[in-house]
């Protein structure tokens, strides 16, 4: 026997229990691809610095760049944050998407990157409006993107314009505030009947939005258990859990050098991944601790909640999308002000084949069956404790010369 095999296989035997002790900590990091809030210890101050507001020399300087210390903190897929903004031209900006910032095996059709448009926009347009600001859009200003693929055309060219007729709008109290919560909710507490109203409200004219809560039972059993159905479809699709993988930030000084993707802060795993114990090059098997305790620990967050939202709308199309993605910006930051916090379920809206039956499903269950319809967000909601921001880059990250 070669001398040197017991202690590779030691080595092998060390690297399974890791993949298997840990991955449960580890799976959790990509349990929705818009952003996570990571774990103790804290996050590091300068991966958040963002969530503190605009550096006052934006508003003396160049307005448009305190408009976007506002519009980067909307949620993103998987917190990716593929928006790239030219200022050339004055009184403008004109949003187009980092092409290196999408996700083509659970996002691939885009979809979700143009939502995460969508909320970039309406958060622009809330800052506008603080300014006395009247922001017109022209959305695909160079032509529409087809229904499969993206390209280098810009997404949106926005003009401001002074104008003593624009009003406030009370939503921007809420985003410094805006979180997404994944955590175990509190069941015992119904989402109130007014917040429902105010949620759907905001949605308004972009989407229409649906819910159930704690007073129709059944229909509350189906959707947690096509939530439930989706995730484990999607922690055990290796190409599609490997893109969560990808963009997994372990540790202070990841988040804090790419301050971008998901985090994850738990103290074992980033000590683990230090000596070079933790393993990110492959997905974990189907009936590995590493998806088996997370599939466990998902199904008892979604046996938590007191209520889910849907938004649907008539058509899928480019433009559908970006303002379906203003639609839910608007309805989180309403959650927001009434006290509710909310994690997207949008495993069984992607549009890969293995998710076809879960997608199929959740259209049938909310109604959504007529030609074109569409279910662009699914939700659920409820009060849990606070949760820290998401990492947010730098803003001249953002901003092309």
């Amino acid at each position: 026997m070669n001398a040197l095999q017991p202690k590779v296989e030691t080595a092998m035997q060390r690297r399974n229990f890791v993949r298997l002790t840990c991955g449960g900590m580890i799976a959790a990091a990509t349990a929705s691809p818009l952003a996570l809030t990571g774990c103790a210890p804290r996050m590091p101050a300068e991966a958040i610095e963002a969530w503190r507001g605009p550096a006052s020399e934006h508003a003396n300087a160049d307005l448009r760049r305190w408009l976007l210390s506002y519009a980067i903190l909307a949620p993103h897929s998987h917190n990716l944050q593929s928006w790239l903004v030219d200022l050339s031209t004055p009184e403008e900006i004109v949003l187009s998407c980092d092409l290196k910032r999408l996700l083509p095996q659970t996002d691939p059709w885009s979809r979700q990157i143009m939502m995460s448009h969508g909320t970039f926009l309406e958060l622009f347009d809330l800052a506008a409006k603080e300014r006395g600001l009247r922001a017109d859009f022209t959305l695909f200003p160079e032509g529409v993107f087809g229904p499969r693929q993206l390209d280098s055309r810009p997404v949106a060219r926005v003009r401001l314009t002074p104008d003593s007729a624009v009003q406030k709008d009370p939503l921007f109290a809420q985003l410094l505030l805006r979180r997404t919560n994944r955590n175990v909710y509190e069941l015992s507490r119904p989402v109130p009947a007014a917040a429902w109203q105010a949620m759907a409200e905001a949605a308004k004219p972009h989407a229409r939005l649906g819910q159930v809560g704690l007073e129709q039972p059944e229909s509350l059993v189906a959707h947690r258990k096509i939530a439930a159905e989706a995730w484990r479809i999607e922690l055990t699709t290796p190409r599609a859990i490997m893109e969560s993988f990808d963009v997994l930030r372990v540790g202070a000084q990841e988040i804090a050098q790419h301050r971008d993707g998901l985090s994850l802060l738990d103290a074992k795993v980033v000590l683990l991944n230090q000596m070079g114990l933790f393993d990110r090059s492959k997905a974990p098997a189907p009936d590995d601790f590493a998806t088996t305790s997370q599939i466990k620990e998902f199904g008892q967050k979604i046996e938590s909640t007191p209520g889910f939202l849907w938004m649907v709308t008539d058509g899928n199309d480019r433009a559908t999308q970006v303002n379906a993605g203003r639609a839910y910006a608007r309805v989180q930051l309403a959650a927001t002000g009434q006290g509710l916090v909310m994690q997207p379920l949008s495993q069984a809206l992607q549009e890969y084949p293995e998710q076809q039956k879960p997608y199929e499903e959740i259209h049938v269950q909310v109604g959504a069956t007529r030609p074109g319809q569409t279910v662009q967000m699914w939700a659920r909601v409820g009060y849990a404790p606070a949760v820290s921001p998401a990492p947010r880059r730098r803003l001249q990250d953002f901003i092309r010369a």
